[in-house]
């Protein structure tokens, strides 16, 4: 059961369409980048960074913080937009983005910006980080750790092979503080997921290897909260929240649009004239 209340869902609503905004005009000033996994996880990025996690702006690297893993790290401009505005950098740095020498690459860099927990960038790479991270937890801490892994994926790296040996390991270990979140917008560069190489059954597959699946809304806050409340609670395994997302979400020409995922700016120029904003 969520606890959050109308007026804090409001207030995160409220965030989430301000953090897009100024993902559009990142990538914009940027000439570059991905828009369309970004705009579909703000949600996810705004309810962990502004509800959920444990973590100190002020000491990055606080101890007792949870750890965000993204692996999908093309998807960066989510990740820096809404830690800017949780207070870890300024707000007006988001205008380096993708630009020589900025802290802001087009995949994040662990050495550039305090607050960004690994290096990401080659697909399907980030949960395998993160499994070894919660077992370091382990050995460190023990079973009874009260601190919490997640992990952020994309669904079409959930095509690679790797991604599969660490959930493996992960059902084995029962890594019960590891929680997944898959960004299920059904897209990848070249196509429909299902088109290029079905994941379905997904929810399936990861019962098989010894997970505890969740699906949920990902823009709704009250059922995505709901979702990690009860991932929390799991003591005897993992466990993923398929979150299902919308591509592009608030832009409304490119939403579940495949062809926007990662849109060369030239042509976002040329249909900004379209767009049909909705944030």
């Amino acid at each position: 059961m969520s606890y959050l209340h109308s007026d804090k869902i409001k207030i995160l609503e409220t965030k989430a369409s301000e953090i897009r905004q100024a993902i559009i005009d990142s990538v914009l000033n940027a000439e570059s980048g991905h828009i369309a996994g970004a705009l579909g996880m703000t949600d996810v990025f705004v309810l962990l960074y502004f509800h959920t996690l444990k973590h100190n702006p002020k000491d990055p690297l606080w101890e007792e913080r949870d750890r965000l893993i993204l692996s999908n790290g093309h998807i960066c401009p989510a990740l820096y937009t809404t830690m800017a505005y949780a207070g870890y950098f300024p707000i007006e740095e988001l205008k380096t983005l993708r630009k020589f020498g900025s802290r802001l690459q087009g995949h994040p860099h662990r050495e550039f910006l305090p607050g960004i927990e690994t290096s990401s960038g080659p697909l399907g790479s980030g949960l395998s980080q993160a499994v070894g991270m919660t077992l370091a937890d382990r050995i460190d801490r023990g079973r009874s750790s009260n601190r919490f892994f997640y992990c952020l994926v994309g669904d079409g790296e959930l095509q690679e092979g790797q991604n599969w040996e660490a959930i493996q390991m992960a059902g084995k270990e029962r890594l019960h503080n590891l929680i997944v979140i898959v960004d299920r917008n059904n897209i990848q560069i070249d196509g429909f997921t299902e088109d290029v190489m079905p994941l379905e059954p997904l929810q399936d597959k990861f019962e098989a290897f010894n997970w505890h699946v969740i699906n949920a809304s990902g823009h709704d806050f009250d059922d995505l909260d709901d979702a990690i409340i009860q991932a929390q609670a799991v003591f005897a395994k993992p466990t993923v929240i398929i979150a299902h997302t919308i591509p592009s979400k608030g832009l409304g020409v490119a939403e579940r649009d495949f062809r926007w995922h990662g849109m060369p700016n030239k042509k976002i120029k040329i249909e900004k004239s379209k767009w049909k904003i909705t944030i």
